[in-house]
């Protein structure tokens, strides 16, 4: 296999790239060479994907079996349907990173790959859709709704479509299990979201990888939702992370209702934890009968403290400062109990 990956220095496009070379497979990457290093063994080229001229450059050292494209997150549709049409003669195949974001009832509804999706042109602007009151469904849905379309209209049949609620692993930038295992590693009382057997469907970064890898080279087309099958309960995340630090720690499990009264944050002051109904229900069959496969998430957990902990440092990103109940909020809920 000869693929190109736009994107390709950090977290999943970097994992898709190792994973890539790993399989003796030739690998070109293409990015501004702002994120972080290329990977050694890849054929790395360096251009911005909104302009036009430097994608013309980069088609010229095609043709590649497939494209993987992991960094259209932050683009408008319209910068998505530049790419696709530039580089629609080097490839029969494009493997695109979208998210369960797209999804019109996401989420608050059960998901599978026949819901249906938020309308959004493929010639949008970053300015088209907006985020409703509640926070749902969101202007970034939209837009990744609408390079979804883009990336339909040029490529066809040879589309692909990966939707991940969260992926987590070693080289995380967002900061979500970071943030637990530090608090973990601290100890004492620790604010947890009841109820404890909450399950969750995170999925690890390496796992998203060679399943990418797996549709470049198959035949299928379409989306596929990929969450982890099985996934983990709260409890389960938590002592996970007690484990994996070796922290003296005790969840203390707190109704919902009492950290809405004391302000927190779903998703974010105490991440991976929100109520609505269907962030956790999200169907990943049709990808688990396409191949993919989930390691455990308490051995994510373990890995992810063993990157961190021996100085691992994520692309710096501004979701990072996001994450996270301060020490001085989580201490005045705790006295409130």
């Amino acid at each position: 296999m000869r693929i190109l990956v736009i994107g390709g220095t950090w977290f999943l496009g970097k994992a898709i790239a190792e994973s890539a070379l790993s399989r003796g497979w030739d690998v070109t990457t293409f990015n501004r060479g702002r994120s972080g290093p290329d990977v050694p063994g890849v054929e790395p080229v360096h251009g911005d994907r909104t302009v036009q001229e430097d994608l013309l450059k980069l088609s010229q050292r095609g043709p590649w079996d497939a494209i993987i494209d992991t960094s259209s997150s932050e683009l408008a549709p319209r910068d998505v349907r530049l790419a696709t049409t530039m580089l629609q003669a080097c490839a029969q195949r494009w493997i695109h990173i979208s998210t369960v974001s797209v999804y019109q009832g996401w989420p608050h509804e059960p998901l599978t790959e026949d819901s249906p999706l938020l309308e959004c042109p493929a010639d949008a602007d970053e300015s088209f859709g907006y985020t409703g009151e509640d926070g749902s469904p969101t202007k970034y849905g939209f837009q990744k709704a609408g390079g979804e379309r883009a990336v339909t209209e040029t490529f066809g049949d040879g589309a692909v479509f990966l939707r991940p609620g969260v992926i987590l692993g070693p080289g995380e930038y967002v900061g979500r299990l970071p943030w637990w295992l530090e608090r973990a590693k601290r100890g004492g009382r620790i604010v947890a979201p009841a109820p404890p057997e909450q399950r969750i469907q995170p999925v690890d970064v390496r796992d998203v990888a060679a399943f990418a890898l797996q549709q470049a080279a198959s035949s299928s087309s379409g989306g596929f939702n990929v969450t982890h099958p099985e996934g983990i309960s709260f409890s389960g995340f938590l002592d996970a992370c007690l484990r994996a630090t070796e922290g003296d720690g005790t969840p203390l499990w707190v109704d919902p209702t009492v950290l809405a009264s004391h302000g927190v944050k779903q998703w974010t002051e105490l991440p991976l934890w929100r109520t609505y109904a269907g962030v956790w229900a999200v169907d990943s069959q049709r990808a688990v009968d396409a191949g993919l496969r989930c390691r455990p998430l308490a051995d994510t957990v373990r890995d992810t403290w063993q990157w961190w902990a021996a100085d691992g440092r994520p692309v710096d990103h501004p979701r990072w400062a996001e994450h996270g109940i301060a020490a001085e909020k989580e201490a005045q809920i705790l006295a409130s109990l």
